[in-house]
């Protein structure tokens, strides 16, 4: 109770802080972002209900209530999130139109499909939010429990393994293809339109593989109807730390998904540090620390120069496994 106590007297100091640092001490405004946010905000969420939703509302609640502005969530789903970010491509540079992006929208996207706009040029990078890495899920019928047995089974049988993925280019298909790329297995793919739809037939052995986010699939292994084979991030996952990771029998396998912070173009840079510096405190929030750490997302780090270049990192190699795997959208 204590500790509970002493951390919400912290955040109300930050909370503090962070009012101060945005609005200033003596209340001037000026053009260069001093007066942000002086109407409602804009949250723009490129996809219906899921991670990238919950983050946006957790973050307009925390942001509103410190800076007493109204932070509004819009959900613009459809064309594999373009249809959100030209929303936010079109709008003023003032900092009252934000995209809650992700790796498949702009790491990812890029390399599948002509774009109505330049996922480089025509934002403005601002906040790196968060990783996750994903749970790989085996059928119980497959017989397999760890990565080597199932590295091991797919060899002896070629092309006899399906497995599962929300869809061609998602971050999910991409992780079993660049795991089949660095070890050499044949494997097919099938697109579902979502993970949960896929846990039945995991689970009856119609599938034999599939992919999710820790904090759903681990409540599926739980469930016993599947088994979680590995994780496929750098480091075990606190929510899983019985489960290895992939990179412990593939080195230097790595595979997760990012959520970040964007604005349109042509934000000056006094404005997209006093958002950086809005968002980098709410992540301080106990609350948002809680919530994070139940959702398996680690938070992000560093400056919108350092967001820029993870990403760009990022879709340099997502772009060689697209090209390497011959994978192309219908």
């Amino acid at each position: 109770m204590n500790r509970l106590h002493s951390l919400s007297a912290l955040w109300k100091q930050a909370l503090v802080a962070l009012a101060l640092a945005l609005f200033g001490l003596n209340g001037t405004a000026s053009a260069q972002g001093q007066d942000w946010p002086s109407k409602p905000v804009r949250l723009i969420v490129p996809f219906g209900a899921g991670t990238t939703d919950v983050l946006a509302r957790l973050f307009a609640k925390s942001i509103g209530e410190a800076t007493r502005q109204t932070f509004v969530v819009e959900n613009k789903t459809g064309a594999g999130g373009s249809i959100g970010a030209s929303e936010v491509v079109r709008s003023a540079p003032d900092g009252h139109t934000l995209l809650i992006a992700t790796a498949s929208t702009h790491a990812v996207a890029p390399h599948l499909a002509k774009l109505p706009y330049d996922t480089v040029g025509d934002f403005s990078p601002i906040f790196h939010i968060g990783d996750t890495d994903l749970i790989i899920l085996v059928s119980p019928h497959l017989g397999v429990t760890t990565v080597a047995e199932f590295i091991k089974r797919a060899r002896e049988k070629p092309g006899t393994i399906n497995y599962a993925s929300n869809g061609v280019g998602t971050i999910g298909h991409l992780a079993i293809e660049l795991l089949a790329q660095q070890t050499g297995i044949v494997l097919n793919h099938i697109p579902y339109k979502g993970s949960g739809l896929a846990i039945p037939d995991l689970a009856s052995g119609l599938i034999q593989l599939s992919t999710d986010v820790p904090a759903t699939g681990s409540s599926h292994i739980s469930s016993g109807r599947v088994k979680g084979l590995a994780v496929t991030g750098g480091r075990r996952s606190t929510l899983l730390p019985n489960v290895e990771t992939v990179a412990e029998t593939v080195p230097n396998f790595s595979a997760v998904t990012w959520f970040g912070l964007y604005g349109p173009k042509g934000m000056v840079p006094e404005l997209t540090r006093r958002i950086h510096t809005a968002f980098r405190t709410a992540m301080q929030a106990p609350e948002i620390a809680e919530r994070f750490k139940a959702m398996g997302i680690d938070a992000g780090r560093g400056s919108p120069e350092d967001f820029a270049a993870m990403v760009a990192k990022d879709s340099a190699r997502w772009g060689r496994v697209i090209k390497d795997r011959n994978i192309k959208t219908e």
